[in-house]
């Protein structure tokens, strides 16, 4: 019964979500005014078979993950994201657990940034929301690689050009701001997981853990290091938002620089492959 009812939920809210309200193009002749299935799935990082399967009620038990990103991607109010996780048989997340709900007034702030690489991740670096012109400039991450501590540690690493002094205070930022976001949180299983993991694959992560290491992740000027545009240095600026315990990173290029012609062009190459 859930399921059915979770299905039902799915469809009637895509139908309302425009694609222009959602940041897509709203292109060629469309039977109804609202998401179509791959453009949900698109917004949620799921398949478009899994999209269908759920509103047909095939699929049953969806993640506490893939509620949540699919309650992003329809722009649900809080009490409405209640009562998707109740409709798909899950207890929403509550105290105790790193929030990943963002609000709606949140989303229509990073709607207007379209020309700007803007990224939204939760207080343990997880990323939920990403808008094309950072995925254009960072690029895209999948599973554990959205969790940007486990990245640095045991993944592909970063665009971002680094020296080993930077490397070493990056590591220690990451590390004790994951400790204070444990400590913040201590009922959340999958960030004690997450912790577990890091500490038993990484001998540095382990090492800068049981030091009890200090520091601060704080704003600064980046070289990234991208395959198409070649290199850009940015200012990358983090933004939080009260009461929500959210991490939104904004990149921008000084006016008139080799480097904000590099995010323009880089503007107009992403938009062609995101079409194409």
């Amino acid at each position: 019964m859930a399921t059915t009812e979770f299905g039902h939920t799915l469809r009637r809210w895509r139908d309302r979500v425009s694609p222009e309200t959602a940041g897509l193009p709203a292109g060629g002749r469309r039977r109804a005014a609202g998401l179509r299935r791959e453009e949900l799935a698109l917004l949620a990082g799921i398949s478009v078979d899994y999209v269908t399967r759920l509103e047909q009620g095939r699929a049953a038990n969806p993640s506490e993950q893939v509620v949540e990103a699919l309650g992003r991607a329809l722009r649900v109010s809080a009490d409405e994201r209640e009562h998707l996780f109740h409709a798909a048989g899950l207890v929403p997340p509550g105290q105790g657990t790193v929030p990943a709900y963002i609000p709606p007034s949140v989303q229509r702030m990073l709607d207007r940034l379209t020309g700007t690489p803007v990224a939204v991740s939760d207080a343990s670096w997880t990323l939920l929301l990403a808008n094309p012109m950072y995925t254009a400039l960072m690029g895209e991450h999948h599973g554990r690689e959205r969790n940007a501590v486990w990245r640095n540690f045991l993944g592909s690493g970063t665009r971002v050009r680094h020296t080993p002094q930077s490397v070493r205070k990056l590591e220690a930022a990451q590390v004790a701001g994951l400790r204070a976001t444990a400590n913040r949180y201590p009922a959340d299983q999958r960030l004690r997981r997450l912790i577990a993991e890091l500490r038993a694959g990484s001998d540095r992560f382990a090492e800068l853990w049981e030091s009890g290491v200090l520091d601060r992740h704080d704003a600064a000027r980046k070289t990234i290091d991208h395959p198409r545009v070649g290199i850009l240095t940015l200012d990358c600026d983090l933004l939080s938002v009260a009461g929500s315990d959210l991490r939104i990173m904004v990149y921008t290029a000084e006016p008139g620089t080799e480097d904000a012609e590099r995010l323009a062009l880089l503007a107009v190459l992403g938009t062609q492959t995101l079409v194409g």
